[in-house]
């Protein structure tokens, strides 16, 4: 699918008519009743690069690996999976809506098949696009976000791929094994790849997961926070990383009946505190303390709070329309400056446009895929009460206009 193709079959769908990502979003904040549009707009912006190219075997060759200088050649053996499976890990709940004659259901069917095509392409030894699942320590990251995404959408993406490509993306990640996590949240990759393996053939290594588990309940050092690796991180790894995977590694073991649902609760209960604590992150214009590493990764800051309104575990004193009012503000923060894609809309290095200097050595162009996260809210209908709610100061911005709060408490345990 090219370009012009994407152009011509997104104008079939007036309401979406700005989907593309070659025109610009709105500069000026859309009324309440349009930020599904906007996510939905602005989400497809991202992800369309990606799929398009992968779906037609031409990811490699197009795909520009923007990284620190001296670091390109090694970012070039891993960043195609960073860019896929960060893209599905984000798309994937909105892609499990499946199919309707709506607009946005049409639109859907497409994303659907072309998110097929491009996995089924990542794993083809016989693809030009057949993806590194075993070199180096990256492709076990990578791989788990891709299961991730997998394990967000059971039914349409993973069990609309047929026989073959499933097989292939068994033994892709059944490949990652080769590759030793570090001590820190990188266990729960080992855990997260596991916990797909046990959903879609029944078996996953429990060691890795049960491992994983254990030394992060132990890593817990209150309020809703986890430490990375035994030492406390003041970063956003517990949201990029450790609370969302956490949570769904423990309820795949819960469906299987490999775990104590005791155990889920304890981990939703403090992940419900952290929700609460990110919502009251966010600034009055959507902007966010910009501390700790990763933050390239710009709004996907925010998936357990996107989780946590996703999976509809949002604490009762944050309503889903405050909820949908603050991460759209944070959304229009870190995706709309100039300079954050680049002249054919791939992603560029940056928290707030391009920023090369924001870069770790491990970023890459297909790091920045990660902030597909944030808009997992979208797997929830439109008819959802995140949707339908009205929008709703947030926290800071109820403060810092003199309204009046309920005091903040934190938890035990």
């Amino acid at each position: 699918m090219n370009r012009r193709y994407f152009t011509g079959l997104l104008s079939t769908f007036p309401f979406f008519s700005t989907l593309s990502g070659i025109a610009a979003p709105p500069t000026t904040p859309a009324p309440a009743a349009d930020d599904r549009a906007y996510w939905l707009r602005m989400l497809l912006k991202v992800a369309d690069p990606v799929v398009v190219a992968l779906s037609e075997g031409r990811l490699k060759t197009t795909m520009p690996v923007e990284s620190v200088k001296g670091q390109e050649e090694g970012r070039k053996k891993v960043s195609h999976l960073e860019a896929i499976g960060r893209t599905v890990a984000g798309l994937a709940p909105w892609l499990e809506l499946a199919p309707d004659e709506t607009e946005e259901g049409k639109l859907r069917k497409k994303y659907l098949l072309l998110t097929q095509k491009a996995i089924a392409n990542a794993v083809n030894p016989q693809s030009p696009d057949y993806l590194n699942f075993s070199q180096g320590g990256q492709p076990l990251v990578d791989a788990a976000f891709l299961a991730h995404g997998l394990l967000r959408s059971p039914k349409q993406l993973w069990g609309g791929l047929d026989k073959t490509a499933q097989t292939n993306v068994i033994r892709a990640l059944e490949a990652t094994r080769v590759i030793k996590p570090g001590y820190s949240n990188w266990l729960l990759f080992s855990a997260m790849v596991e916990a797909a393996l046990l959903r879609f053939t029944g078996y996953g290594d429990e060691m890795r997961m049960d491992y994983a588990i254990k030394q992060h309940l132990a890593w817990y050092k209150g309020d809703g926070i986890y430490g990375d690796g035994p030492d406390f991180h003041w970063d956003n790894y517990n949201s990029y990383v450790i609370q969302p995977m956490l949570l769904d590694v423990v309820k795949t073991l819960v469906e299987a009946n490999k775990s104590d649902k005791a155990l889920y609760e304890t981990i939703l209960r403090r992940a419900r505190r952290y929700a609460e604590v990110q919502e009251r992150l966010i600034g009055t214009d959507g902007s966010f303390a910009a501390f700790g590493r990763s933050l390239a990764y710009r709004c996907g800051a925010f998936q357990l709070l996107a989780q946590a309104g996703l999976q509809q575990f949002l604490p009762a004193e944050l309503p889903a329309g405050q909820v949908r009012s603050a991460l759209t503000a944070v959304i229009r923060r870190t995706m709309e400056a100039p300079g954050t894609f680049d002249k054919q809309g791939w992603l560029q290095i940056g928290l707030c446009g391009h920023q090369p200097s924001i870069g770790e050595t491990y970023i890459s162009t297909g790091s920045l895929y990660l902030c597909s996260v944030a808009f997992l809210p979208l797997g929830l209908p439109a008819t959802d009460t995140f949707w339908s709610g009205p929008a709703t100061d947030w926290t800071a911005k109820k403060i810092w206009s003199g309204q009046d709060i309920k005091v903040d408490h934190a938890i035990r345990g």
